[in-house]
């Protein structure tokens, strides 16, 4: 297990159609699964993206990514750029190499996603190439994917996340807790405060999964009802319990999502330009399109199973 170098960079967090002021960045920049914003989500790349990447201009040291997009070709001949698909690469971290980190250089920012992906990926960029526990990185796939079950610790990092997704300092703890080989006994015990939230929040989505009904090959449920705050992440693996995919309305938004494996991209399918094929996010102005376009696609590949009809009462011979 590698140690973070002396010279520690700055960490900041981000998502894809939030990126911040290039001008607030120290140094040179690395950015660690961070997707292309894709026009149908409603953040243009053109808008979003290409703007951030030209400001950034020669202190962008390097990209690595594992989002589809239609636009990845673009900076096929920039050697910065380490960029594949989800099915390429189920999660980031495997893709941070001890040769992409040593090659790239000294850095003085990591721009990382929010979620356990992007920070392990941070983490393994702080040691170097290398993975904080081994494990780690299948760990990251299992969590991003949403498929095997993760070891203990990124179950409790995956839970304290979804618990607090909008706490920074949180994520600074996390990442620090990585780097330092899960020794810092306060991390952890902070750590496992906010992973204990997540308790309540699964079961408010135990209970409004109850309301889903089916919409052809979809399970729909509209999440307008949370009586308390709840656990997207839990709610749509609920509903694909039910259907090959789950669809949850909320907040004027309505988010798709079907297994990592079924061969369903929401990217192709509605046209979005790039994302993640299997879980996607849309104004629910697009609700009744993405439902009859995801059926339309289901029936072509699975059937929908039919109510078999009763019997015939024989009649009676006289």
């Amino acid at each position: 297990m590698g140690e973070p170098s002396a010279t520690q960079p700055d960490l900041r967090f981000t998502t894809p159609r939030t990126l911040p002021d290039p001008r607030t960045l120290a140094g040179r920049v690395v950015v660690l699964d961070i997707a292309f914003a894709a026009e149908g989500m409603g953040t243009p790349f053109e808008e979003v993206t290409l703007p951030f990447i030209r400001e950034l201009g020669s202190r962008l040291a390097a990209w690595i990514d594992h989002h589809d997009h239609e636009r990845q070709a673009d900076f096929r001949d920039d050697p910065r750029f380490h960029l594949a698909t989800k099915a390429q690469h189920g999660a980031c971290p495997e893709m941070v190499t001890p040769a992409i980190v040593h090659e790239t250089g000294p850095v003085g920012t990591i721009l990382t996603h929010v979620d356990l992906d992007g920070l392990y990926a941070a983490a393994k960029w702080l040691l170097d190439g290398a993975e904080p526990y081994p494990g780690a990185d299948e760990d990251a796939r299992k969590v991003d994917t949403r498929q095997g079950e993760p070891g203990p610790v990124a179950k409790l990092i995956d839970h304290a996340l979804r618990a607090h997704f909008r706490d920074d300092a949180l994520k600074h703890r996390i990442v620090h807790y990585l780097t330092g080989g899960l020794k810092d006994r306060e991390h952890r015990a902070v750590i496992q405060r906010a992973a204990d939230d997540f308790a309540a929040m699964a079961a408010e989505s135990e209970r409004l999964a109850r309301q889903f009904e089916m919409r052809g090959h979809i399970a729909y449920v509209d999440a307008e009802s949370a009586k308390t705050r709840y656990d997207k992440t839990s709610l749509l693996l609920l509903g694909q319990k039910r259907a090959p995919v789950a669809i949850v309305r909320d907040s004027g938004m309505i988010t798709l999502a079907a297994e990592f494996s079924s061969g369903i991209s929401f990217v192709e399918l509605l046209g979005l330009g790039g994302g993640m094929p299997t879980r996607v996010s849309l104004p629910e102005a697009r609700l009744d399109e993405a439902i009859e376009k995801i059926n339309q696609l289901l029936d072509r590949s699975q059937p929908r199973a039919r109510t078999p009809a009763p019997p015939r009462k024989r009649k009676k011979k006289r």
